[in-house]
C-alpha cells in the first residue's frame, strides 16, 4: 500500500477519523453540534502531540518527513477547516428560530432566511480560508526547514488549530447563559477565518503552553459533558 502507517502519523489518522466523526454527529437529524464539538476537542488533543510523535523517529526519511507535513495539513483541513463548520451548520439547522421560520416564509419576505444564506457563506469564506492558511504555512515551512532548519518558534497568521478551544468555548457560554448563540457562532467563525489569513506574527506555544492549552481543552471537556448529562439533549434555543 502507498502512504505511511507507523507510529509516527497514528495521531493525525486519529484527528482526521475524529473530524469525520464530529461532522456526521453535527449533521445527522436535526444537528447535534454539542456532541461534534467534542470530537473537535479530541482532534485538538491529537494535533498537540502529532508532531511531537513523529519527531521521536530518529531515522525518518526525506519522504516520511514530507508524508508527515502534508498528511498533517491534510487531516487538519477536515479537522479545523470543515468540522467547525459543520458544527455552525447543525447549530444553524437545529435552531427554531432560524430554520423553522426560514421554511415558512420565502427568503425575500423573511429576514431569517437571508441570515441562514449569510451563515452559510461564512462557512464557506472559513472553510476557504482554513485552506489558503494551511497551503501558505506548507510552502513557507518547505522554505524555511532548507535555510533554518529545527523547529518554527513564530507563526505568521492564526493557526488553524486554535479553532479546537475557540468554538468549544462559544458553544460552552451556550450552555452556562442558555442564550441562542447562533449569531455569536457565526461572528467568532468569520473573525478566525480573517485571522488565518492575516499577517499577525504568533509565537510557537512551548511545552508549558501547549499544557495550558490542553487544560483548558480537559476543563470545557468536562463542562460540556456535565451539562449534558445533567441536563440532556437540550434544544438550541430556549
Amino acid at each position: 500500500m502507498i502512504g505511511v502507517f507507523d507510529y509516527t502519523v497514528i495521531l493525525t489518522y486519529l484527528s482526521a477519523v475524529s473530524a469525520v466523526m464530529g461532522i456526521i454527529v453535527s449533521l445527522y437529524g436535526s444537528g447535534h453540534p454539542y456532541i461534534g464539538s467534542f470530537f473537535l476537542l479530541v482532534c485538538g488533543l491529537c494535533d498537540a502531540f502529532d508532531g511531537k510523535v513523529a519527531r521521536k523517529k530518529k531515522n525518518r526519511t526525506d519522504f516520511e518527513k514530507s508524508f508527515g507535513i502534508q498528511i498533517d495539513s491534510l487531516a487538519d483541513l477536515i479537522s479545523f477547516g470543515v468540522l467547525p463548520g459543520a458544527i455552525g451548520f447543525g447549530l444553524l439547522h437545529a435552531s427554531e428560530k432560524y430554520t423553522e421560520l426560514a421554511a415558512l416564509h420565502p427568503v425575500k419576505e423573511s429576514p431569517h432566511g437571508l441570515y441562514s444564506i449569510l451563515f452559510i457563506v461564512i462557512i464557506v469564506i472559513y472553510a476557504l480560508a482554513a485552506l489558503i492558511r494551511l497551503a501558505y504555512f506548507n510552502v513557507t515551512e518547505e522554505e524555511r526547514s532548507r535555510t533554518e532548519g529545527g523547529v518554527r518558534k513564530t507563526y505568521i497568521g492564526l493557526p488553524v488549530t486554535s479553532s479546537a478551544l475557540i468554538f468549544p468555548s462559544v458553544l460552552l457560554i451556550r450552555f452556562i447563559t442558555n442564550m441562542d448563540f447562533t449569531p455569536i457562532y457565526f461572528a467568532v467563525m468569520i473573525v478566525t477565518a480573517f485571522l488565518f489569513v492575516s499577517r499577525i506574527r504568533i509565537a510557537k506555544a512551548g511545552t508549558r503552553g501547549i499544557l495550558i492549552m490542553i487544560g483548558i481543552g480537559v476543563v470545557e471537556f468536562g463542562v460540556m459533558l456535565y451539562f449534558l448529562l445533567t441536563r440532556g439533549a437540550v434544544p438550541i434555543h430556549p
